[in-house]
């Protein structure tokens, strides 16, 4: 059965663009367009779509609003196109904690050089986002702690010295998971923290920017030469790769450039495999929702060298890909729902404060 899809749009010409995509795609259907947030929200309960692609700024009813109005009546996975700008990473973000799944850049030469690659990308997202019941806006993070406390796993006898890093690996759907993680740790959080979250360049410095905001613990997009301290989470720039290098007693952070061949930049593999020649045994490694399997080798040499590693589980990922792919491999020691994996992470380095 094809997908069906609601395109929502201000412009005719990116309508009729989407419009003529999708229906080269048997396996997707367009059944409706909107001109604006308003028209969207009408057409829900009437075309009930699989998937929704909705455009941020529109007359009327902007899309942002349309994403917290569908969501609130009627759950639908919604695909955001954003421009790559400081504004246009601010406003996805918004959309993103509002409910909506996924983004893309709106312009398809910024999905990929290939007019062609591009368009099997978008398709292939609308096609796997049909295929995840839409979650629920995401509770207020002390409604999760109050929630999730008693589900957190218990720590283990002796986690609280063994660890000296916490290593995170993302894609879609990582924005709203890494920003209910981060927020039930502790300002005082005893552990240097590495995120890898796939993502345009112009985006991991308003995205590492507005989790500082939001959290107790220090978050900053990471720079060549910074040194890992405890309680500073550094975020991979979009379009590179963040290794470590051991100098003089410090953990330094290495920006580097991609090697050809490597498809994520930053690739959660390349900086996992990194935290395990740097810290072997001595890591707690989390693989959060995305897309396909990066991170399942970084992380089964975490395993070889006697470290831990968590993955977020099914029902709780936009897209059960990275953490499926750790999962099943068998290489993941608690997999678990997102929002028990902030405080389960308190609780298993000992710094729990409540």
């Amino acid at each position: 059965m094809a997908v069906r899809v609601l395109i929502v749009d201000d412009s005719g010409f990116f309508r009729r663009r989407l419009s003529e995509i999708f229906a080269a795609d048997p396996g997707i259907e367009v059944v409706g367009t909107a001109a604006n947030g308003q028209e969207a929200v009408d057409q829900v309960p009437r075309l009930k779509p699989d998937v929704i692609t909705m455009d941020i700024e529109m007359p009327v009813m902007d899309g942002i609003s349309a994403v917290r109005r569908i969501m609130a009546t009627h759950p639908t996975p919604i695909l955001m196109f954003s421009s790559l700008t400081t504004e246009g990473a601010t406003a996805t973000f918004e959309a993103l904690e509002a409910g909506a799944a996924d983004y893309l850049p709106k312009r398809l030469e910024d999905i990929a050089a290939d007019r062609n690659v591009a368009i099997r990308e978008l398709t292939a997202r609308v096609r796997l986002l049909a295929t995840r019941r839409a979650p629920p806006p995401p509770r207020s993070p002390a409604e999760a702690l109050v929630h999730e406390l008693v589900r957190a796993p218990a720590a283990r006898p002796g986690g609280a010295g063994r660890y000296r890093v916490l290593a995170i690996g993302a894609s879609t759907g990582g924005p709203v998971a890494l920003q209910q993680v981060l927020m039930a740790l502790p300002r005082d959080f005893p552990l240097p923290i590495l995120i890898v979250q796939h993502m345009p360049g112009t985006f991991t410095g308003p995205f590492a920017q507005r989790l500082s905001q939001m959290c107790k613990v220090t978050v900053k997009e990471a720079a060549d030469g910074d040194v890992l301290m405890p309680g500073q989470a550094l975020l991979a720039p979009g379009g590179k790769q963040m290794l470590l290098e051991q100098r003089a007693g410090q953990v330094l952070v290495r920006i580097q450039e991609p090697e050809p061949g490597q498809n994520y930049k930053p690739s959660v593999d390349v900086t996992f495999t990194a935290v395990a020649r740097i810290y072997p045994g001595k890591a707690l490694a989390l693989v959060l929702t995305g897309m396909g399997a990066d991170g399942r080798e970084g992380a089964r040499l975490l395993k070889q060298g006697g470290s831990t590693v968590w993955a977020q589980d099914e029902k709780s990922c936009v897209v059960y890909g990275m953490p499926a792919a750790v999962a099943e491999a068998g290489l993941a020691d608690q997999v678990l729902p997102l929002l028990s994996i902030g405080p389960g992470i308190a609780h298993e380095v000992g710094a729990w404060t409540s």
